[in-house]
């Protein structure tokens, strides 16, 4: 059987698209039994140059050709309005979708699938989070037997490169992202990536697809890494923890915490190993215990092989008649909710006078909010590390786990202190110890 594909948007990702399907449409057809013909491409520019060269035949302006042709729609155009719309429009024409708009997915979900859910078809996407890691499937299928309790992802490239360098090259935020934009991971405006919300709409999707409702992208909190000093890097290295840019959502007394936040993880853990511009996710379940993808999160052809990888399982699904498998999640309002209160560790560094009695009254501040003191660092160390003699040197505090409404409170009548000097930085810490 034959499915008829037509793609809309013939940027990084779809050129990538289209290069796959043309090159290796026979090795699918004999993997799967269902002939792939990609009968459209729809761009607004077909004079920018491109990686691959898409045959003139298959060349539109015109997306509604794609819409009329195809029995299956890829979107890649990215952006909301423009995607919405077409997605929609697809889908009450009886078209099957796939896409790998992340931020549609993350904000405008719910709707989407409901519709696609009404009309009886298919919308793939894999491509809208991890790239070419399969994680999207995996949660709906690999997994689906297990509750899931945790994920914690390294879900944006860009972000891990720069703190990568900041880690092991001492880099100012600064250095660091523009060495990120003279090498091509980092955009002109890199306020997506720096500022987290490219990680949080990957983290959404993967949320809902957990825990089995549509979250809403505004309760999910999202926090980015361009206010990080290299001196908390460092010293964050010398207590034996690396700095990631974490994607969280995970499961506490019935609640659900979805954030997006530095943290400090164990220089052990596995995913504080993930350098460079890779992506790493690390799902637990009750019964597989955890476990985790490593891969390429974003670029051409990583993204255009989960983006064929969505193509072939609506396709086949399409050929062989079956009912259409829309998603495992309820998107609807359930029981489950998200925890804005979230408990976690925490270093906090101060600017403190080089004088007795300073960390007295930051600990009684802390104890009348049940935040307990688990470590001070040294002053020495910490002075020597930050380059600095006095007479403000740096205070560092690691806590016991807290709730974040009462370390913030916390903070606020610290920063009042006539012993502190400016803003006090928190950095949160993921570990089991408390």
């Amino acid at each position: 059987m034959k499915v008829r594909v037509g793609v809309v948007g013939c940027g990084v990702v779809g050129t990538g698209t289209v290069e796959l399907l043309l090159r290796n449409r026979e090795l699918i057809r004999k993997r799967t039994g269902v002939d792939f013909e990609l009968v459209k491409v729809a761009d607004i520019d077909w004079e920018r140059e491109r990686e691959f060269h898409v045959p003139e035949e298959l060349r539109t302006t015109n997306y509604k050709e794609v819409l009329t042709e195809s029995d299956l729609v890829v979107e890649l155009v990215g952006g909301r309005d423009f995607a919405k719309r077409l997605i929609l429009e697809a889908i009450d024409m009886g078209k099957h979708v796939v896409t790998a708009n992340k931020h549609l997915l993350a904000v405008e979900g719910e709707e989407i699938l409901m519709r696609a859910r009404e009309k009886g078809v298919r919308v793939g996407f894999e491509a809208s989070v991890g790239g070419g890691i399969p994680v999207v499937r995996s949660l709906r299928e690999g997994l689906v037997g297990n509750r899931i309790r945790a994920i914690y992802g390294i879900l944006n490239g860009t972000t891990n490169y720069i703190l990568t360098r900041m880690f092991e090259e001492g880099l100012s935020f600064e250095k660091a992202l523009k060495e990120a934009k003279e090498k091509g991971y980092a955009e002109a405006d890199p306020s997506l990536d720096v500022d987290g919300w490219d990680a949080a709409h990957k983290i959404t999707i993967l949320a809902s697809f957990a825990f089995g409702r549509y979250f809403p992208f505004s309760e999910v909190y999202v926090e980015g890494i361009r206010g990080v000093e290299s001196l908390d890097v460092d010293l964050g290295k010398e207590l034996g923890y690396t700095l990631k840019l974490l994607a969280i959502a995970k499961m506490v007394d019935s609640e659900v915490e979805i954030r997006v936040h530095p943290t400090f993880i164990h220089s052990e853990e596995a995913l504080a190993k993930v350098s460079g511009v890779y992506n790493a996710i690390m799902i637990e379940g009750d019964f597989v215990g955890k476990t985790m993808f490593y891969g390429q999160g974003a670029g051409s052809r990583p993204t255009a092989s989960a983006v064929v990888s969505d193509i072939v399982g609506v396709g086949v699904s399409i050929a062989c008649g079956h009912a259409p498998e829309i998603t495992p999640v309820n998107w609807e309002e359930g029981t489950v909710k998200v925890r804005k209160n979230f408990y976690s560790r925490y270093y906090l560094r101060f600017s403190v006078p080089d004088r007795p009695g300073v960390l007295a009254s930051i600990s009684r501040v802390l104890a009348d909010f049940n935040i307990s003191i688990a470590a001070v660092l040294q002053k020495e160390m910490v002075c020597e590390i930050a380059g600095v003699k006095g007479p403000i040197v740096p205070l560092v505090i690691l806590t016991h786990k807290a709730y974040e409404e009462d370390v913030q409170k916390a903070l606020k009548e610290i920063e009042n202190l006539p012993v502190v000097v400016g803003k006090p930085v928190l950095i949160r810490v993921e570990e089991e110890a408390e």
